[in-house]
C-alpha cells in the first residue's frame, strides 16, 4: 500500500499532456518560393543587405513609428529583362508571443506589390494569411498611414498580428525611402 496522496494522481497524468501539446508554427513559404510568387517575371534576385546606420535607423523609426530591433533589413534586388523590377524585403514582427515572418514585394517606384506570410508561428491570428486581407496593402507608398480600423481592416481574433503587420509594411516602406531610393 503507498502512502503517497491521492490528489497527486490528476497532477502527475496532465503533466505529460502539456509538456506534449502540439506546437502552432506553420511554414507556409520558403523566402525563394515567396520571391517566385510576388515576382514571377524575375529573372535574377540581386542580395542586398541593407544596414541602416544610427541616424537612418532614427529617420526609419520616425517615419513609420514603430522601433526597429536590428540595423540589418534582408533585401533583394528584383531583376527583370535586365533592369531593375522592385524589392523583396524580408520581415519579422512579433504577433502576440512569437514572430511572424513575411515578406514584402515593392515595385520599382516603391509601391507595395504584394505581401506574403511566410512563417507564422501564433496558436490564434492566423487569419492574416487571407489574400484579401493582404491585398489591402497594395499600391500603399511612403507615408501611408497604414493604421489598423483606418485604412487596414482589422480581424476579430488576430487584433495584434493585424496590427504588427501593418506597422511592419510601414517600417519596410519607410526603410525604402531611407536607404533603398
Amino acid at each position: 500500500m503507498s502512502n503517497q496522496p491521492n490528489w497527486l494522481v490528476v497532477p502527475a497524468v496532465c503533466v505529460p499532456l502539456f509538456a506534449a501539446a502540439p506546437a502552432f508554427a506553420v511554414q507556409y513559404l520558403t523566402a525563394e518560393a515567396a520571391q517566385k510568387l510576388l515576382f514571377p517575371e524575375a529573372s535574377t534576385f540581386v542580395t542586398h543587405p541593407v544596414r541602416l546606420d544610427d541616424a537612418q535607423k532614427k529617420a526609419v523609426e520616425k517615419a513609420a513609428g514603430v522601433r526597429m530591433r536590428y540595423p540589418e533589413q534582408p533585401v533583394w534586388q528584383v531583376i527583370a529583362d535586365g533592369k531593375p523590377a522592385g524589392w523583396f524585403v524580408l520581415d519579422e514582427v512579433y504577433g502576440k508571443h512569437e514572430f511572424i515572418t513575411y515578406a514584402v514585394a515593392l515595385d520599382a517606384t516603391g509601391a507595395v506589390r504584394g505581401v506574403e506570410v511566410l512563417d507564422y508561428r501564433e496558436t490564434h491570428g492566423g487569419q492574416i494569411v487571407n489574400p484579401k486581407w493582404r491585398a489591402q496593402f497594395d499600391g500603399k507608398r511612403y507615408g501611408a498611414a497604414l493604421k489598423l480600423d483606418d485604412d487596414i481592416q482589422n480581424i476579430s481574433g488576430a487584433t495584434l498580428s493585424c496590427k504588427h503587420i501593418s506597422e511592419g509594411v510601414r517600417r519596410v516602406l519607410a526603410i525604402h525611402k531611407v536607404a533603398l531610393q
